[in-house]
This record gives C-alpha cells, structure tokens and sequence, in this order.
C-alpha cells in the first residue's frame, strides 16, 4: 500500500515512521532543515528512552512523490487551501486523502441531510477550492489525539499518546477505511473506526473552540482557564452556542460542558496549541477553530454572541502580531 504524508511535521514524520517500520511504502513531503535532516539521516522519534529511526522516502513535491493510494494531510488548516493545486499529482482514481487536522473540514457538509448538504465552507474552504480540487468523496474523517513536537530537525519527541479516530464521511464501513485502520495497528498505533465520525470531530473542537483564542488572549495555561471563574463561564457559554449549532446540524455530544472542562483542567498546566504559535511567531489556526463555527451558526441562524465577541479579539491579536 503507498501511503503518503503531505505536511510531515511532528505527527506527520512520526506516523511515516511507524508505518515505513511496518513494511508499508510510505513518502513524506516536507520542506527546509526539517526535510533535509531526514533525507540525509532518516526520520528519528525518542519515546521515553528509547529511540526509533526509520528512513521513508522524503520528497519536497507532490510531482516527486507520485500516485499514491492514501494521501494523509497532517497541515495545519490554515495552508491547506494553498496546496490544493498540487494534490492531483498524488491521485489515482481510487486515492483517499485523509484530514488529520484540527478543527471542522472542508469537506464537513458531503452528504450531510438537511439545509447544509454539500455547502462548501468558505472560513476554511475558500471558494470551495479543497471541495473542487480534491473531491469530497476522497475524504476520509480522521481526529487526532497524540502530541508530538520537533526538537531538531529530523528528530520527533513523544509526549503523549497513540490514539487515532477514522470515519468515512458517509459512515460506511468501506474495505478502504478498513484496509487504513488495519495498516496503522500493525503500525502500532490504536485506531477507532467511527461511523459518526462528525459527533469525535466536534467534541474535540468543542474544546480548542474556546481553550485556544481564551489562552492566546490571556497567556494562560489549561488549568488556570477551567480554573477561573470569569475564563470558564467564557468557555461554558462559547461550548453552549457551539452545541446549540452542532446539534441543530445532526451532531451528538456524548459528555456534557462540565465533563469537557473537567477534563481539560486534568491536563495541567499545558499551553495551547494557538498560544505556542503566538509565541514562536506561527500562523495561527482561527478559522478552523472559531470563524467556521460562526459560519455555520449564521448559516442555520443560531447566535454564537460569546463567540462572535472572543472571534473577534483572537482575529485582532493575530493581526497585530502579523499572523493572520
């Protein structure tokens, strides 16, 4: 099975790794230090103390890369539009592209009953640029629960985790959904097949809807979010409207508002993924964390006031850093 990683970061070059040591044929793209490290030494990942090395291709381009039979995006959603062009030359005609990133999809609406069937999203789908390109019915639903980080390039640090949720869009059991989850379990990995793929995608953007923009705005870590009183009726009320919306649109919570936050203080005194990238100076992902929940919410005329308000201070602060 060819199997290609396009936006092999930290994740990305971590899974390639595993699957390149389960004997799968695997290609990751990447660019600069990072893929020059790994042409030359191969991809490296210390868990705990041991350290893993395995040596997949590494290429810089899709034309490079070839055809493949799964092609699995590891971006951050933001460059995902910007690639667009450049992932036919992955595909034949029974290619899979799999979204292992945050926040709600491009491809969201395929399928889906109701008013929203098949309506692209222009927050992080602008003019349908993804839907046209690559095909909704490509996707594959995928949530991704591990943490990884780049300490040097070509070198992974494990921090946490191994879990991986899949779903087809449709929610059909299909051989090639099977055939994925079958390759990254004897990868190592511990996969879930989901035949509601939409109800994991939105209690873990449930989360990064409010944690991120709040903790980026304020500096604060998890645990002192949950734990103030004024931040945690933020993200109540930003969680509630967000509900109000997934719901009206078929979703299913399966914990409560106070389960979630529960468990987010039990994860400490951790930085968001959009503080870190404050911080360092990176692109932060507010359109697939916060703008796409606003447009869905004006699409079916539910209020999201809460979110409208902390959208719009995230948006600012981006702007004034030079990251949005």
């Amino acid at each position: 099975m060819k199997i290609c990683i396009y936006g092999a970061g930290a994740i990305g070059a971590w899974l390639g790794l595993e699957l390149a040591r389960a004997g799968e044929d695997v290609t990751l793209i990447a660019r600069g230090p990072h893929l020059k490290a790994m042409q030359k030494n191969g991809v490296k990942i210390l868990i705990g103390d041991e350290e893993r090395v395995a040596h997949p291709r590494c290429v810089a381009s899709s034309a490079e890369a070839g055809p493949q039979d799964f092609v699995i995006l590891t971006l951050k959603a933001p460059a995902l539009p910007g690639i667009a062009q450049e992932l036919p030359a992955l595909f034949h005609d029974e290619t899979a592209v799999v979204t292992a990133v945050n926040g709600l999809p491009w491809w969201y609406s395929y399928g889906l009953k109701g008013p929203m069937e098949n309506r692209t999203l222009e927050s992080v789908d602008p003019a349908g640029k993804l839907w046209s390109t690559i095909g909704p019915e490509r996707a594959i639903g995928c949530v991704v629960y591990p943490a990884t980080e780049i300490i040097e390039p070509g070198v992974i640090r494990h921090i946490q985790g191994d879990r991986f949720a899949l779903g087809e869009p449709t929610g059909d059991s299909t051989d090639r959904i099977k055939s994925l989850s079958q390759a990254l379990k004897n990868a190592g990995f511990t996969v879930r097949l989901r035949d509601r793929i939409r109800d994991e995608i939105w209690v873990k953007l449930w989360g990064n809807l409010c944690f991120n923009p709040i903790s980026a705005l304020t500096g604060a870590t998890l645990d002192t979010l949950v734990a103030n009183p004024g931040t945690a009726s933020i993200c109540r009320a930003m969680m509630l409207e967000a509900q109000e919306i997934g719901e009206a649109l078929g979703a299913r919570f399966p914990i409560d508002v106070d389960k979630r936050l529960a468990g987010a203080a039990k994860v400490g005194a951790h930085k968001t993924s959009m503080l870190q990238d404050l911080e360092r100076g990176r692109t932060m992902e507010i359109d697939a964390l916060v703008t796409v929940v606003q447009e869905l919410g004006r699409m079916i005329d539910a209020p999201t006031p809460t979110i409208d308000t902390v959208l719009a201070l995230i948006q600012q602060r981006a702007r004034v850093a030079g990251l949005y």
